[in-house]
């Protein structure tokens, strides 16, 4: 053997389940087609963090006044804060780099292609020097991620230039003037946010009935009405029949409630989900068993094929980073055999807009459907201490709790900051905390975290503020 463990993709998946692997003092190899850090450090999660802030910074000085502050003429190099972002995604290649080499994890630059192969598939790279080289490893790890979906059939093609998928969004030359957004999930509402804060007109259209459609439907509506104030404008329940590009921009034919309508903008966002980098990997001839673009795995990311596993994007939803690192991790425990965490713990998910969304476990709803009796309190940011303080009083902590066992099952929230504030009620449900553990917790004052305990008091008519 080569290797003890192959892992096809740098992402946050294979890059951490590498230095994993290197920790319990396996030999271990990376291939890497692109740029270390894969799609999420290079034109994914950072970079749009990076423009997001550009943009919030930018949008608040519009409220200056509201502090006692005052500022001249204010306005942005649009260059300048594209620029800013691919550095500090720049940064962070250099980082996994460096991780790579402190942990003696060989890289190999190139695109990998599986063939039959014992106690594991062979691993064929057409490296990017020129040139073939075959690997072999006792395990091998799929971790190839995920690309924008599109549809040509109805010109969902991007061209990059009016059409556009994410990766197209992160380094225009200009900023456009008008723009539609087909997708509300969290990366269609992520760029609506950036562009409107820079003052672009808006449109987001949603086939679901309503946008944000993954999300608590109290949060998802709020989060409409939220964004409306901004000015962004929404189409829900919108059918798009065709795309076309116009001389000097696009034009979106929608339907909703059977009633035609056209839109135009100078250009169009494409955020209508994404697919599995399954192609041209050798999968099928392996007999490796794909559902809708992903790789269909068991309950320690393994697939059918002896030595063969996949994590992350790949692997299906949810299509999170910080979802593909904790698959990543353990796989390679349990091939190890090493004591490993839990594959059901509740994976978070966070909407960095204005203002953020932040989630954990089960909406109200998806409770019920499951036979569940709930609890459900609701504390708003309006009346807590610091966000008045600071003039960041917009939305609210929702939380879920099993009505029979206290247990808490889902944790919702709206407002600054709360992507920052999730992890505690992902800390409570992964220690299978109940109301009792939460009403006993001390929460520092005056800290916007208050609305959290408040929220938990409030599912047993205990709330204090309101």
């Amino acid at each position: 053997m080569d290797f003890d463990v192959i892992i096809i993709g740098s992402g946050p998946g294979g890059y951490v389940t590498a230095i994993r692997a290197s920790q319990l003092g396996m030999k271990v190899a990376i291939v890497e087609r692109e740029n270390l850090g894969g799609i999420c450090l290079n034109w994914g999660c950072i970079p749009t963090k990076a423009l997001l802030k550009s943009g919030e910074v930018y949008e608040q000085l519009g409220h200056l006044g509201e502090y006692g502050l005052k500022v001249e003429k204010a306005s942005f190099d649009f260059a300048g804060v594209v620029q800013r972002s691919r550095k500090v995604a720049a940064q962070l290649n250099s980082g996994v780099g460096f991780l790579m080499k402190k942990h003696k994890i060989e890289v190999i630059e190139g695109t990998a292609k599986l063939e039959k192969g014992s106690p594991a598939p062979k691993v064929v790279v057409a490296l990017k020097a020129g040139g073939t080289r075959t690997v072999q490893a006792k395990h091998v790890i799929l971790a190839t991620g995920a690309r924008a979906r599109t549809i040509p059939a109805i010109g969902l093609e991007p061209d990059g230039e009016r059409v556009w998928t994410y990766r197209e969004a992160l380094t225009p030359k200009t900023c456009p003037k008008s723009l539609i957004v087909i997708g509300s999930g969290a990366i269609g509402i992520e760029f609506a946010s950036f562009y409107r804060a820079l003052g672009a007109d808006v449109t987001v259209i949603e086939a679901l009935p309503r946008i944000l459609p993954v999300e608590d439907e109290e949060v998802s509506k709020a989060a409409q009405k939220a964004y409306e104030k901004r000015g962004l404008t929404f189409r829900a329940g919108a059918s798009v029949k065709k795309l076309s590009k116009l001389k000097a921009g696009v034009s979106v034919e929608i339907e909703v409630a059977g009633k035609a309508e056209s839109l135009d903008a100078e250009v169009a966002i494409v955020a209508v989900g994404i697919v599995g980098n399954v192609e041209n990997l050798g999968l099928e001839a392996l007999g490796v068993k794909i559902d809708r673009t992903h790789v269909v795995t068991d309950s320690h990311c393994a697939t059918g094929v002896p030595g063969l596993y996949a994590i992350g994007d790949v692997a299906g939803p949810p299509w999170l980073a910080h979802k593909a690192s904790h698959e990543g991790v353990h796989c390679i425990e349990h091939i190890a055999g090493v004591p490993s965490s839990n594959l059901n713990s509740p994976i978070p998910g966070c909407t960095y807009s204005t203002p953020q969304i932040a989630s954990v476990g089960l909406t109200e709803a998806a409770a019920k459907e499951k036979g569940i009796a709930v609890k459900v309190g609701r504390f708003p940011f309006r009346v807590n201490g610091k966000a008045i303080a600071a003039g960041e009083t917009e939305g609210f902590v929702k939380t879920v709790f099993d009505a029979k066992t206290g247990a808490l099952i889902g944790a919702h929230m709206i407002g600054t900051e709360v992507t920052e504030m999730i992890q505690g009620f992902t800390v409570a449900i992964t220690l299978e905390a109940t109301e009792a553990e939460l009403h006993a917790t001390v929460f520092p004052h005056p800290t916007m975290s208050e609305a959290m305990h408040e929220a938990s008091l409030d599912a047993f008519g205990l709330v204090l503020h309101v």
